[in-house]
């Protein structure tokens, strides 16, 4: 088996209001930094997992955010896969 370290990095979807986003806009504007805008805020996520392959550590890593990690009726997640040696 091979190790795999999986990056995860989860957004709300768009059209998802993101409180958090938008009280750290209103923040931001309150300190002059009124150029910043449209500010969206997730999370982030890295674990290890042990496969045979990539395509393998990709699928568990996969099935694992869409069962527990993320919310996938709001949220998004891109993830990256790579091979520790």
């Amino acid at each position: 088996m091979k190790q795999f370290t999986g990056k995860i990095e989860i957004t709300l979807r768009k059209g998802i209001l993101d409180v958090q986003g938008k009280a750290v806009e209103n923040a931001l504007h309150s300190i002059e930094f009124e150029m910043i805008s449209s500010v969206r805020i997730g999370r982030y996520v890295e674990l290890s997992v042990e496969a045979e392959n990539y395509d393998t550590a990709m699928d568990l890593v996969s099935e694992a955010c869409k069962k527990l990690i993320a919310n996938p009726i709001i949220e998004d997640f891109v993830i990256v896969i790579e091979e520790i040696n």
